[in-house]
């Protein structure tokens, strides 16, 4: 598989409507193209693939938007809707913020955000132009895994209002 490929394939996986090999993503990880904190400031819709790790679907439960790097040192991990359909910064589930750093992951030095409240660390890697995949890795975590894996879809303009409480998402 080439880096093309690779980017069809992630699309292919992002869509799917079951689930996903961790094995297959790790392929297309391989392939991408590492990427450096400063490319990636900005605000970011995200989501997950359902690999079948203990976080998946935990996320979406919380009212996850994405997240938002407002600098190196000022990034928001944990973006979410409130009940009145705004987005905030949730600290209590991300027990706090984040900040961005270049952290060597699979012998690859490429963009991480760092937790400020937990040992977690989102790994980033570039699909395009407007898409990075993530994975997330924690202390404790053997090196093979298991990860979670997420994507992330840069915004351009102002985020929609979100689902009010009891109207679902």
């Amino acid at each position: 598989m080439n880096v093309l490929e690779a980017r069809a394939r992630f699309q292919e996986l992002r869509s799917a409507d079951g689930p996903v090999a961790a094995a297959d993503l790790d392929e297309i990880w391989a392939l991408l193209a590492t990427v450096r904190p400063e490319e990636i400031l900005g605000e970011w819709k995200g989501g997950e693939f359902s690999t079948g790790h203990p976080l998946v679907g935990m996320l979406p439960k919380a009212n996850w938007y994405g997240k938002r790097f407002d600098s190196l040192h000022d990034a928001k991990p944990l973006m979410c809707w409130n009940a009145e359909g705004e987005l905030y910064s949730n600290l209590e589930l991300g027990q706090g913020e984040a900040s961005l750093w270049t952290v060597e992951f699979r012998g690859e030095p490429t963009a991480t955000m760092v937790y400020d409240g937990r040992p977690v660390f989102d790994h980033f890697k570039q699909v395009d132009d407007t898409t990075l995949m993530g994975i997330m890795n924690a202390k404790g975590v053997p090196a093979d895994g298991p990860f979670y894996y997420f994507f992330l879809e840069r915004v351009t303009g102002t985020p929609q209002r979100g689902p009010r409480a009891g109207e679902g998402s």
